[in-house]
């Protein structure tokens, strides 16, 4: 077990180069302290404290509930598990959109409270002085474009994006501008893998996809999707490498079993 001061810390400019010499980025979404270690320890370049946290963690259909409250109380506990990885922490809905100094005072609460290394924000022209405001702070921003949850109720689907030239242009030059205004990276989200690629090779900032094809910088998938927690999400982006489902409703119905047929604790288990 090596110790934490020869544990070389990931940082945008780290993720930059590592873009430069053609190596792939990892990306997994953590919400919790135990889970985080585990994510962190295994090697992972970069832990997104998910507003996903708002389905799998909480429960909720969409990812609008979540609060800046709940997103720092996940993001700290992640924080305090990390020692390696860089930690992007979404801004929740309605912590940015449409007033720069809300979106500034929400980026400074999360890195301030949680100890946290950058944010994410979803959005391209539509809320650049929001992204322009927290980077003015020294706050690092990773962009998202093409499905951006937190505008469902817009879309009113969850199905791929920027299929029709309109869009795709209008996303590429969105790519751009986040470069422009000096964004570290950019988040891909369900869009064709050949305008992934086009994003990829066309801006200088490592880019992530999720369901975006396999030409871009690097990939990310939410956690309890990918080790198979959740039965119930099935898209055609996941890829399941553990059935975690499966394990846990055994070892838990074991545990009931032997509980009722009086066989835990043993003799041995006890003082």
């Amino acid at each position: 077990m090596s110790t934490h001061s020869e544990i070389k810390r990931i940082t945008t400019h780290i993720l930059q180069e590592m873009k430069l010499r053609g190596e792939k980025i990892s990306m997994l979404t953590a919400y919790d302290f135990s889970m985080a270690r585990l994510v962190d320890g295994a090697g992972m370049d970069i832990i997104l404290v998910g507003d996903s946290a708002s389905n799998v963690m909480a429960g909720h259909e969409t990812t609008l509930p979540i609060t800046l409250d709940q997103m720092i109380y996940h993001a700290s506990s992640v924080v305090r598990a990390v020692r390696r990885a860089l930690v992007v922490v979404d801004l929740p809905f309605g912590s940015y959109q449409g007033n720069s100094s809300e979106a500034l005072r929400s980026a400074i609460r999360i890195m301030k409270e949680s100890g946290a290394h950058a944010v994410k924000m979803e959005g391209g022209s539509e809320i650049k002085e929001s992204i322009t405001r927290v980077l003015s702070a020294g706050v690092p921003v990773m962009g998202h474009l093409g499905l951006t949850p937190q505008s469902i109720y817009k879309f009113g689907t969850y199905a791929v994006r920027a299929r029709e030239e309109a869009e795709a242009q209008k996303l590429m030059a969105d790519a751009q501008l986040l470069e422009d205004i000096g964004c570290f990276g950019v988040v891909l989200e369900k869009i064709p893998a050949t305008l992934g690629k086009q994003v990829a090779e066309s801006v200088r900032i490592p880019v992530i996809g999720i369901g975006a094809g396999p030409h871009v910088d690097g990939q990310v998938l939410v956690l309890h999707d990918m080790l198979g927690i959740n039965k119930e999400f099935s898209p055609k982006f996941l890829r399941r490498y553990a059935d975690l489902y499966t394990s846990i409703t055994d070892a838990v119905s074991h545990y009931v079993r032997d509980i009722k047929n009086r066989e835990f604790p043993n003799e041995k288990e006890g003082y």
